[in-house]
């Protein structure tokens, strides 16, 4: 059995999905359901005797350790965090409770049930900490991309709550013990993405006739990693990486924001064109650049390949397919996460400063 938490945000549901359908072993998936958590996601996992949900938050150690003492999993697979820059900016504090103290609460309950495990049982424990490229800070035009060797140099509150919990999770294995295994990801995207972030939010403006917000130039440079792609990388960590090692995991695809955006339009010009058949590129719309926002991320991901033997499946090409695809295919996933709360944010955060 393996312990997942955050498992019905974006990254979390999609790994969840792909283990109940590869995998025999049952899954536990803590979720605290915030703004992000949506459990329409896992639907089709209702009635499986594979699958358990449990609501719940990091922060309660009590809860914790009842569960790992109940359901006794052999790793812990931790996704949960707080993860929009955006939203760190004007609300830090929920990074610092969610990523940190979360972290913490988390290590601590996952190494006092470690450390009484039988001895076979304790040599197979694994606690798995899903991080971001973000931490490393930003690079240059001409700057090598990140290898596991960067030093962190984050930039946004958000990158700097997920960099202290790197530096938790290093600490828990050195200090104690606990055998860990961390990830570093580039820019995800794919089925059940929260429509605040770029790609999403660009389909679902453009199908609501909206403006499609792009920040200063539009030139900021991410690493695009299809999600699917992202969950077949953490299954060969987990089964095969090295404990207290860090793992880069990138999808080697380097596009501008701006090239995300139109290459999104040329797709829905051919799948979805508009009645007046004017294009769809004719809504992008410049905005205000957001404080501190690094200009360039690239993963390096010689050592997973060389070490795990893991490589993206998806180029971008076919993974922005496969994703405008399936955003045009499930109208009602998007009616329904669109709630009020989510569509004053927007308001408040995007269409003010177009």
């Amino acid at each position: 059995m393996i312990f997942v938490t955050g498992g019905a945000g974006f990254i979390g549901s999609n790994f969840v999905l792909d283990w109940i359908e590869q995998f025999d072993e049952p899954l536990i998936n803590l979720d605290k359901l915030t703004y992000a958590g949506n459990l329409e996601n896992l639907t089709s996992l209702q009635n499986n005797p594979r699958y358990t949900f449990i609501q719940g938050d990091l922060g309660d150690r009590e809860l914790l350790d009842r569960l790992l003492n109940q359901y006794k999993p052999r790793a812990v697979l931790h996704f949960a965090a707080e993860s929009h820059v955006d939203r760190s900016i004007h609300g830090p504090e929920d990074f610092i409770q969610t990523n940190i103290i979360g972290t913490f609460r988390l290590l601590e309950s996952a190494c006092t049930f470690w450390r009484y495990l039988d001895q076979p049982e304790k040599s197979r424990f694994r606690f798995l900490h899903v991080s971001t490229d973000e931490v490393y800070g930003t690079l240059s035009k001409t700057d090598l991309p990140f290898t596991e060797v960067n030093p962190y140099q984050p930039n946004s509150p958000y990158s700097a709550s997920k960099a202290a919990s790197d530096h938790l999770v290093r600490a828990w294995h050195h200090t104690y013990g606990l055998p860990v295994l961390t990830t570093n990801c580039s820019n995800n995207y794919g089925p059940y993405h929260f429509p605040e972030k770029l790609i999403p939010l660009m389909i679902v403006n453009a199908l609501a006739g909206k403006a499609l917000p792009v920040y200063g130039d539009g030139l900021q440079v991410r690493d695009w990693l299809y999600v699917k792609d992202h969950c077949k990388a953490i299954h060969r960590v987990l089964e095969s990486g090295k404990p207290g090692e860090t793992y880069n995991i990138g999808g080697w695809n380097e596009k501008t924001n701006i090239e995300i955006v139109r290459t999104i339009c040329s797709i829905l010009d051919r799948l979805r064109p508009k009645v007046d058949n004017s294009r769809y590129d004719a809504q992008i719309s410049y905005v205000a650049d957001r404080p501190g926002h690094d200009r360039r991320y690239a993963i390096d991901a010689s050592k997973i390949e060389r070490e795990l033997g893991w490589r993206p499946d998806e180029t971008f090409e076919t993974g922005i397919l496969k994703t405008v695809e399936w955003y045009l295919a499930h109208p009602e996933w998007i009616v329904n996460i669109q709630n009020g709360s989510y569509r004053n944010w927007i308001n408040k955060n995007y269409e003010a400063r177009s």
